[in-house]
């Protein structure tokens, strides 16, 4: 059993992984230096979260994905019941409230409600054959309605997006007749201009600034255009080979602020520039290529699913956060994965990718 095992096992896929990890902590080492004054370095609580993720990824790729499967919506139904919890007795912090405090920690349930979402909607249209656009686009709709609208109401628009798009991916992966998906899509164009005033309102206003900021980069670049200012130079002044390790000037003279979550790649672009940028981005379009060859070669429909809706979920905030810090995207406090700090993400991160070899193994295994 162990020698099936590490058969099974993809040592070019883990060391990619373990490839990623590090540049994130290093990048978070150097824009977090040690302060004894403030406890516990940021770079070591990463590398007890990677340690944490390790479990779960180990338990996600060790347990046998069709077992997992049968209480996927107990999972989600959790799932839901921590985000409402969040909502009445959550942790508040920059005007969302996302966190739910446990001693000295806090977790958030908007990151680990996505896999039991993949798993959820990988279930329901991998173990009966569903026919008919309401058995196929309405009815998984309803299953994520209620996730994402709690999500929303933290306000966390990042991760609500980040929660469509699992739902749309998987729904184009089991196909959907152009005509019905089509008058979804021109109902919720004609939707739109009445829907946007109340989406609109019911932003907070450093959302709302954001949005006008991204429209007009120099609409505010003192107060919410800020940070994403910031990013740009600290990506140019990168240039091709960097500027090494501390040497930054945004970052170590703190011009760029949340260095170590949501603008990580600033950090890592002005340390290692275009050259360094280049072999990042391959380890990350690796990643996805491989994941995407385990979901064609699954041994069934519910393996595919689960590894199509994995790759989507990672892939989705790894484009989202790199198109915010260079300018093509609101900054929607997306998370890069696997190299930003945030211990519910990375856990969360870690467990997804131990899910996809799972279904690798099962297609190399017996068992």
């Amino acid at each position: 059993m162990l020698r099936r095992g590490f058969d099974g096992f993809d040592w070019c896929f883990f060391g990619v992984v373990l490839g990623i990890l590090g540049v994130g902590i290093l990048s978070i080492y150097s824009v977090t230096p040690a302060n004894p004054s403030q406890g516990i370095p940021i770079y070591l609580k990463q590398s007890m979260w990677v340690c944490i993720g390790a479990l779960a990824f180990i338990a996600t790729a060790g347990i046998d994905y069709h077992k997992l499967a049968r209480f996927s919506y107990i999972f989600y139904g959790i799932g839901l019941v921590l985000l409402v919890v969040v909502l009445v007795a959550g942790k508040s912090s920059r005007g969302s409230q996302r966190w739910i405090p446990l001693g000295p920690l806090a977790i958030q349930p908007s990151e680990l409600i996505k896999i039991p979402l993949i798993m959820a909607l990988a279930t329901y249209y991998g173990m009966k054959h569903r026919i008919g656009w309401l058995q196929r686009l309405v009815f998984p709709g309803i299953i994520v309605l209620p996730g994402f609208l709690l999500i929303l109401k933290q306000p966390d628009l990042g991760s609500s997006l980040s929660f469509l798009s699992i739902y749309v991916v998987l729904l184009l992966s089991v196909g959907v007749k152009s005509r019905a998906f089509g008058l979804v899509v021109l109902t919720a164009l004609l939707l739109f201009p009445f829907a946007w005033g109340g989406v609109w309102g019911s932003l907070h206003g450093y959302q709302q600034e954001r949005i006008l900021s991204f429209v007009d980069p120099n609409y505010d670049p003192g107060g919410k255009g800020y940070h994403g200012l910031q990013s740009r130079i600290a990506i140019g002044s990168g240039q091709l080979v960097g500027t090494g390790l501390y040497g930054g000037t945004q970052t170590q003279f703190k011009f760029l602020p949340e260095g170590h979550t949501d603008f990580v790649f600033a950090v890592f672009a002005e340390e290692w520039g275009f050259l360094g940028v280049v072999v990042l981005l391959a380890m990350y379009g690796g990643l996805f290529l491989m994941g995407l060859e385990i979901a064609s070669k699954a041994r069934d429909t519910l393996g595919a699913l689960l590894a199509i809706g994995v790759v989507s979920m990672i892939a989705f905030g790894f484009v989202v956060n790199i198109a915010m810090t260079v300018g093509l995207a609101p900054i929607v406090g997306i998370p890069l994965p696997l190299m930003s700090y945030g211990g519910s993400a990375t856990i969360m991160t870690l467990a997804a990718l131990g899910l996809l070899l799972n279904v690798k193994r099962r297609r190399l295994t017996l068992s």
